[in-house]
């Protein structure tokens, strides 16, 4: 069992999905859709440009959303959000997802994760049994750079057998990966590429400096 610090506050990987963030409706988070984006705290890496590294580190700090608040306004905009995504912090660290986003396919609306890839086992169910849609995985670094990137010890064997499961599967998925000064270069997009040599969807990300998690990078320019 995974046992992850946010400040004073303790994730486990068996405690309940909790909402500590909910925007009613997103235009940017799936490409072609207008969903409401949900968000929980805790995660099990700590990447330096994190830019929700608040909802990671203090999660206390944030009203937790309750479902029947969520439910109410997705039945009362359903002629206008597609669907749902759940992001975070790092929503397969919950032992409970197939159960919370259950709830959410039962309303009749679309599913995309967003995802770090560590819990291939979680990935894997939530695509057997059909409560994923979409996910967005994030691919920090070469595999040799994982630690490095991510801030602690990663198995990467669990990043490749999620890359192969999501790239194996049906549904609708993209990789991307943060490109920031100091911690990618281009020799590292080329080598992140080739681990998903033909996949459907490979994306940059800009690094934004203003509230990243590892101060010193809040001074350093993205690139252009």
């Amino acid at each position: 069992m995974g046992l992850y610090t946010s400040g004073e506050k303790r994730i486990r990987e068996n405690d309940k999905v909790k909402i500590k963030g909910m925007i009613g409706a997103s235009f940017l988070d799936w490409d072609g859709k207008i969903v409401t984006t949900l968000f929980v705290p805790g995660c099990n890496f700590r990447c330096p440009y994190c830019q929700n590294w608040e909802l990671v580190e203090h999660p206390e700090k944030f009203e937790e959303i309750d479902f029947g608040r969520i439910k109410k306004f997705l039945l009362g905009h359903k002629d206008f959000i597609d669907g749902v995504c759940v992001t975070g912090g790092e929503p397969t660290i919950y032992e409970d997802l197939p159960d919370f986003i259950k709830k959410i396919k039962d309303m009749g609306f679309l599913v995309k994760l967003d995802t770090n890839g560590s819990k291939p086992g979680m990935i894997k169910k939530l695509i057997d049994e059909k409560l994923v849609d979409y996910i967005a995985m994030d691919i920090k670094a070469p595999f040799e750079k994982y630690d490095e990137v991510c801030g602690v010890k990663v198995d990467v064997e669990d990043i490749k057998r999620s890359v192969d499961i999501i790239m194996n599967s049906k549904i609708g998925y993209e990789f991307r990966t943060t490109v920031a000064p100091d911690i990618t270069n281009e020799s590292d997009i080329e080598n992140i590429a080739a681990s998903v040599k033909g996949a459907k969807k490979y994306v940059l990300q800009q690094f934004l400096p203003k509230n990243a998690m590892d101060e010193k990078l809040r001074n350093i320019a993205p690139y252009e």
